[in-house]
């Protein structure tokens, strides 16, 4: 039904407008008795063979919804009961921001895509963190990143802030140095800086009375001898793993004429080098650390592909788009079938 109707009927509208009005009908539908119930009874998937425990957290199934769909923590709960696991916010910044001009998302129908620059756009960490302070159940990721007016000097005090922010309310943090969307951010993930990041938000972490995950988001376009770098960085600051992968910049092979539009892309052609990524790392890294795996996941298949290399959890968020809330629970049949 979402792909033969209702999907259809929302890709002949702006993609951020149809995001904004799907957010509200989600939130509305939910505050009908008895229609979460109904929800969580057609999505929701309980077995003890889909638990996960990975970097000390038990994830009820392996299945997230990665960053960007719920920027600003405003849907967390509803969306849990489409079956996700565990579900990341972000990226959330320490001031509110705007994001980039409008328009700044682009379906790329032919290739199973989108392009997107929204360039952090979200209401600021505080904001989020009233939000954040009902939730009574859902795992939480934090995704962090910079306020674009903050130069690159500055920005482990933007991290920081957000850190301390989010802290009493998520379960695990990302730190977001990946993003293509704003200006000069993925400098930091140049050796020396993403180094100093790390550890001085991991010598953060260790001053509070418990300490919480820190994963680290790559990009898809890093070298060999980059993701190298990461292996051992990752190692040395002793954070608790790394999300593979953020969008890509690159463009290779994609048919859909908004390809030529500036921004990261995610979908379908992002599958092979992400699957790539997530192999590479847990090839090199021999187990010091585990992955959760995203990028391109438009299918059962694609999810047992990222575990398959070397993935101990998956995020969707394109393949949610195009193929509809269903396919959370598709992957979870599938693991359980293997």
């Amino acid at each position: 039904m979402y792909k033969t109707l209702i999907r259809p009927i929302f890709f002949l509208f702006d993609p951020e407008n149809v995001h904004h009005f799907t957010f509200s009908a989600i939130k509305i539908l939910h505050k009908i008795p008895g229609v979460p119930h109904l929800i969580r009874s057609c999505f929701k998937m309980e077995d003890p063979r889909l638990e996960r425990e990975v970097f000390g957290l038990k994830f009820p199934n392996p299945v997230g919804l990665a960053a960007g769909f719920d920027k600003d923590a405003k849907l967390y709960e509803e969306l849990s009961n489409f079956g996700f696991g565990f579900i990341e916010i972000g990226t959330l910044t320490p001031k509110p921001q705007p994001g980039n001009p409008k328009k700044r998302l682009f379906r790329l129908i032919e290739d199973k895509a989108i392009i997107n620059r929204m360039g952090f756009n979200n209401g600021g960490v505080e904001e989020a963190v009233e939000r954040l302070k009902k939730n009574d159940k859902v795992l939480i990721g934090g995704n962090i990143g910079k306020n674009k007016i903050t130069p690159n000097e500055a920005a482990v005090e933007d991290y920081k802030i957000c850190f301390k922010a989010l802290y009493p309310y998520v379960d695990y943090f990302v730190v977001n140095v990946s993003s293509p969307n704003t200006p000069n951010l993925r400098e930091l993930q140049d050796k020396e800086p993403l180094t100093q990041l790390l550890q001085t938000l991991q010598n953060l972490n260790l001053e509070q009375e418990k300490t919480k995950p820190i994963l680290l988001k790559i990009a898809p376009d890093l070298s060999d001898e980059q993701l190298l770098d990461i292996v051992e960085i990752v190692n040395a600051t002793k954070i608790a793993g790394v999300i593979a992968t953020n969008t890509t910049i690159e463009r290779d092979g994609l048919m859909d004429e908004n390809k030529k539009e500036a921004g990261g892309m995610s979908g379908a052609p992002l599958a092979k080098r992400a699957t790539e990524v997530i192999r590479f790392l847990a090839e090199k890294n021999k187990g010091s650390f585990p992955i959760i795996g995203v990028g391109g996941i438009n299918s059962p298949q694609d999810a047992l592909d990222k575990m398959d290399a070397g993935a101990a959890l998956v995020q969707i968020y394109t393949g949610f788009i195009y193929e509809g809330p269903f396919i959370v629970k598709r992957i979870n049949k599938a693991i359980l079938n293997r």
